[in-house]
């Protein structure tokens, strides 16, 4: 009856006795008492709580949080339901005690008895065989191959592993799709999701400013006459990624939207276009001291030296704990095989114009001028004419583009410049300071300043007037939405396997008693199983690399390293799981940089990863035998390097297909 008063005031004709609005101040009081005492209650109680895995797999590793009261440590004791206790500890009073190494052997162990001090908490969740952790991703993946169409195949896979977090309630299963997993894939800022999708959609807005102002078809007619044909384009197209080394994001999508049209001219296919930007990005990211990667990279070898030096003794463990991680990265670069082979592959394929299977008849398809995509292909980004088309009567005018994606360039280097310095002070190195940069925010501004800028040239020539800027904007935010459904999707079946433990089955691979010179490579593989299945290199990293080098140590006795006949093992173990994550990477649709890659260069999702796979495996397997298995055996590194482009050279020579050299808009000669 009082919903109309305003500011306090009664309505009129209304007057409001002042008992009852003391009665009603006081029961505002007791309910804001109760609330905070619930608040209060609540929270000591979840200090208290024990969280655990949300599915556990049959004898698969898992780790148990439990939080410590307020006043008193508390003696800790996990005990499975038939009583066995499987782990112990003591927790301080308001801190957290992760229990690890926590392992089921059957569905009978279930519910957990965890005991602190006096009280008794029962813990349990879904149960899975081990094998059903690695079914969501590979069903997701599979699905995309044979159907050729990804968003129903991710939707597949993100429920399968819904649906063992719900208890296999079907019902619940799709509900939890949604608001568990898609919602907080979009919405998860602390990773960077949110950002990179508003970094990708200022940019689509950019693109299509730079497309209608007449800037892109200035762009082609300017680099016209260097790429004059396709092996020059191609080259012109790995140059760039050459030239924004600093984030694989930025790369992927700066390079393919920039070159897009030139190679359209050229009639490189789309798909071959995905590969250039692709294998480039993340190689160059992490191989270059001096980029977002190295900060993250070096953090995780930290956390791995010291637990290293644990295994060791004496002299040993002195030298292992003395080991800068900064130096022990840098080191590892000559046996980052992958990387370094997949960039001298890409220049191979381009410079030698050569392609084999899927890639060598999509390039054929493109040259003949039957289409730079397979027919019936669902792009991940819409370049309908409407859309790339320049205004009718624009100049083409070169800098028009040129000078926006030169500010986002700028401005991101500017910004992980002044992020990175206002961390660690005036007085740190280089590369520290571009470790501890911000390059989610750094993102964001740069492709807010190529907008702006953009909107601002188009403005002030009279190129565009304010309703054309924000109809070419929105026109090009538009073309970005089929990607960001894809990228959002792949981010929820990362979700999903984390939750049901896809790569701590993964990681289990790695245990028992290796012969240390399979060592480097039997992580490749698994860094790379693990990459594929699960979508991200960086996840990867985080799991394997302080597990990978404590284990190098302890199989090698703790001895070895001091006088340098292990270090070699040391270095190239811990450049396999970079490596191999990135190897996973570009072999996984999952990937948010293949999704980016498939975005950027306007490509079907599904055919960028059935044409990219063959070459991924082939530098893989020979970075694999070559380098991780033959340095392992003696070779030198810069050998195997050597002797795996020559492999890739020769291989392509005798099985690749030349493809049709195009000079200008003609075709010359048949693939």
């Amino acid at each position: 009856m009082f919903r109309h008063a305003s500011r306090g005031k009664s309505p009129p004709g209304i007057r409001v006795a002042p008992a009852v609005g003391r009665v009603r101040q006081v029961a505002r009081t007791l309910c804001a008492c109760l609330f905070l005492v619930a608040a209060v209650s609540s929270a000591v109680h979840a200090q208290e709580a024990v969280e655990g895995p949300k599915v556990i797999l049959s004898s698969v590793p898992f780790s148990l949080t439990v939080r410590g009261g307020a006043e008193l440590s508390a003696l800790v004791e996990v005990r499975d339901a038939g009583g066995t206790l499987l782990a112990s500890g003591t927790v301080a009073p308001g801190e957290e005690l992760e229990m690890r190494d926590v392992s089921v052997g059957s569905r009978d162990g279930l519910p957990l008895q965890v005991r602190i001090g006096e009280t008794v908490h029962e813990v349990s969740a879904p149960y899975a065989p081990a094998w059903f952790s690695i079914l969501p991703p590979l069903l997701a993946i599979a699905l995309a191959l044979i159907f050729k169409e990804v968003i129903t195949a991710l939707l597949a896979g993100i429920w399968l592993g819904a649906l063992a977090v719900a208890g296999y309630n079907p019902l619940q299963a799709t509900w939890r799709l949604v608001d568990e997993y898609i919602v907080p894939a979009l919405g998860d800022t602390d990773g960077g999701h949110t950002q990179i999708v508003v970094f990708s959609l200022l940019l689509g807005g950019m693109v299509g400013l730079i497309s209608k102002n007449g800037g892109t078809m200035g762009v082609v007619r300017a680099v016209a006459p260097l790429a004059r044909n396709r092996r020059r384009g191609k080259i012109a197209t790995m140059l760039a990624g050459l030239a924004i080394f600093f984030d694989d994001y930025a790369n992927t999508l700066v390079v393919g939207n920039t070159m897009r049209p030139i190679t359209d001219k050229l009639k490189v296919s789309r798909e071959k276009l995905a590969y250039l930007v692709d294998s480039t990005a993340a190689p160059v990211a992490a191989l270059v001291p001096i980029s977002t990667w190295v900060g993250y990279e070096v953090s995780l070898i930290g956390d791995g030296l010291g637990a290293a030096a644990g295994e060791a003794t004496g002299a040993e463990a002195a030298f292992i704990a003395g080991l800068s991680p900064y130096t022990v990265f840098i080191q590892t670069i000559p046996y980052l095989f992958y990387p370094l082979l997949a960039l001298a592959f890409v220049f191979l394929t381009s410079a030698m114009n050569r392609d084999f299977g899927s890639m060598a008849r999509a390039e054929a398809r493109a040259a003949a001028g039957r289409g730079l995509h397979r027919e019936g292909a669902m792009l991940a980004t819409d370049t309908s004419e409407g859309f790339v088309q320049a205004k009718e009567g624009a100049p083409h005018r070169w800098w028009n583009a040129a000078i926006p994606v030169l500010t986002v360039v700028l401005v991101v280097l500017g910004g992980l410049y002044t992020s990175g310095r206002a961390a660690v002070g005036p007085e740190a190195a280089l590369k520290d300071v571009f470790g501890a940069a911000d390059p989610f925010a750094t993102l964001l501004w740069g492709s807010l300043a190529g907008c702006l800028v953009a909107a601002a040239m188009s403005l002030g020539q009279k190129l565009l007037s304010v309703h054309e800027c924000i109809d070419a904007w929105v026109g090009g935010v538009k073309a970005m939405m089929i990607a960001m459904v894809i990228l959002t999707l792949a981010w929820s079946l990362g979700a999903v396997t984390t939750d049901v433990g896809t790569a701590d089955y993964l990681s289990q691979l790695l245990g028992g008693n290796l012969p240390i010179v399979l060592l480097p490579a039997v992580v490749f593989v698994t860094a790379g199983a693990m990459a594929f299945a699960t979508g991200t290199s960086w996840t990867t990293m985080a799991i394997l690399i302080p597990l990978v080098i404590p284990l190098t140590v302890s199989l090698a006795g703790g001895t070895g390293f001091a006088d340098g006949s292990l270090y070699g093992i040391l270095l190239a173990t811990t450049s396999s799981v970079l490596a191999g994550a990135i190897w996973g990477d570009h072999c996984s649709p999952i990937s948010d940089t293949t999704v980016l890659s498939s975005t950027a260069a306007a490509c079907d999702h599904v055919d960028h990863v059935r044409t990219q796979l063959p070459y991924a495996v082939l530098v893989g397997v020979t970075g694999l035998v070559l380098g991780s298995l033959g340095t392992s055996l003696g070779i030198p590194h810069w050998v195997a390097l050597l002797a795996g482009v020559a492999v890739l050279a020769v291989f392509l020579r005798m099985f690749g297909t030349p493809v049709a050299e195009i000079d200008g808009e003609e075709a010359v000669g048949g693939g």
